[in-house]
């Protein structure tokens, strides 16, 4: 395999270190909570497109100052606190759900690195050498809030919201880590921008060789962020509105936060994993990798490239978050039992089926001398092509949500138990005599 170039740039000092890091927190917390506010009105947007409405369009132009206006009435308006509810664990609830929301940004690498005069800077806030396992766990702590907001309220209602919370959440984070797997095993590397560099050295995006890892992962996310058709811990329909019927003013708000900030973290690092980050397709000018020690391997850095490479990773954000928006207003609820049916007798068994065949073909192509590159992600693609086309058609036949295909096959065989035990009692008591 031929060596990569080297770029020397130079190391930080500790005090550019402080102050890069500084800024950087201070710039993507900011650009993140604008952001959060921004999709409740994307989504009011997009959901108004698809119902042929109008959509918030009166205050500010084009009803783009909506989302001030909510703050503003939520902050102002008055709040009720439930005489049985538990007050610390109600209070504190909603602070549980949106921290571990917003701390998961901090391994998200946004573009490539920054050549500046004072060194190179990461475009990461946090490059740890855990990052994934730190966003899988710093993820899931974000349930505690809504189980607590359940059991704090002192509401059967908001309590069975909690509790679906919680089966979910387990329910669908094995999938979740599961799925990564695969991409794990391609990389051999748990931090973030590894994964990047990985995806430019195969020359191909992992939502290509690794097909069904990204479609059962992009499901198990819906399920994480409780979103339609997973949205069972809120479900109007039965539960009022779940686990926070009994919040409101800027507590009931923060859930929602908390809710869209989920859906940016899972999008961001959907478009890490699975879509080459910040990586411009076609084009092998950003590929590089940025070392603790101040060099880059790869391609020459430079400031024109971290920008090209930012706009590149928020429009794959973006595509994400609006299939977010698009799915929830096309799809209609899951029943309790199909949630708990596709992840526990499908995804589960087969995703245990995916990262063994996935693992055998790569320690088969290793064993074969197959270098990593393009031959390499060709190869994979084949057998991931294959086993989501064998998914894709066990899942047609409605075996597993239970949907009216089944139905109708339960009723039958419920006549027919039914006809059986009739026959059988006609003939043990006699034919019953004909009038």
């Amino acid at each position: 395999m031929e060596l990569e170039p080297v770029y020397q740039v130079g190391q930080l000092s500790t005090t550019g270190f402080l102050i890069a890091s500084v800024i950087k927190v201070l710039i993507v917390f900011l650009v993140v909570l604008v952001t959060v506010a921004m999709l409740t009105l994307l989504e009011r947007k997009i959901s108004a497109w698809m119902q042929d409405r109008l959509g918030p369009n009166r205050v500010g132009p084009g009803g783009l100052a909506q989302p001030v206006a909510d703050g503003l009435k939520n902050i102002l308006k008055e709040e009720s606190n439930p005489g049985q509810a538990h007050r610390v664990f109600f209070v504190l609830a909603p602070m549980l759900a949106i921290t571990p929301a917003m701390v998961t940004f901090a391994v998200i690498p946004l573009a490539s690195p920054l050549p500046t005069p004072w060194g190179l800077v990461e475009m990461v806030i946090a490059d740890m050498p855990i990052g994934v396992l730190f966003l899988l766990a710093f993820s899931s702590l974000g349930v505690y809030g809504i189980v607590i907001a359940g059991w704090a309220s002192s509401n059967k209602y908001a309590l069975l919201g909690g509790l679906r919370a919680g089966a979910q959440m387990i329910s669908y984070e094995i999938a979740l880590g599961m799925s990564l797997l695969s991409v794990l095993f391609l990389v051999g590397n748990v931090r973030l921008p590894e994964v990047v560099w990985g995806q430019q050295q195969l020359g191909l995006w992992f939502a290509i060789p690794l097909s069904i890892s990204f479609l059962f992962f992009w499901v198990s996310a819906f399920a994480e962020t409780n979103r339609l058709p997973f949205d069972l811990p809120e479900a109007e329909s039965e539960l009022i509105t779940g686990y926070h019927t009994e919040y409101s003013s800027m507590k009931f708000s923060m859930f929602f936060i908390a809710e869209y900030a989920h859906v940016l973290t899972v999008s961001m690092l959907m478009a890490t994993l699975f879509l080459g980050g910040w990586d411009i397709p076609f084009w092998s000018g950003d590929n590089m990798l940025g070392m603790a020690d101040g060099t880059v391997v790869g391609a020459a850095p430079a400031v024109w490239k971290t920008l090209l490479t930012l706009l590149a990773f928020v429009v794959k954000t973006g595509f994400f978050i609006v299939m977010f928006m698009l799915i929830r207003w096309t799809l209609p609820r899951f029943r309790y039992d199909q949630v708990m049916d596709l992840g526990w007798k499908l995804m589960l068994p087969a995703l245990l089926t995916v990262v063994t065949v996935t693992a055998g073909t790569i320690l088969a192509l290793d064993s074969a001398g197959v270098a990593y590159g393009l031959v390499y992600g060709l190869v994979l693609t084949a057998v991931n092509a294959v086993m989501l086309g064998i998914f894709l058609l066990v899942l047609d036949r409605g075996r597993v949500l239970s949907g009216g295909y089944a139905r109708q096959e339960k009723r039958a065989h419920a006549r027919a138990v039914a006809r059986f035990h009739r026959e059988e009692f006609e003939v043990g008591h006699g034919a019953p005599a004909e009038g």
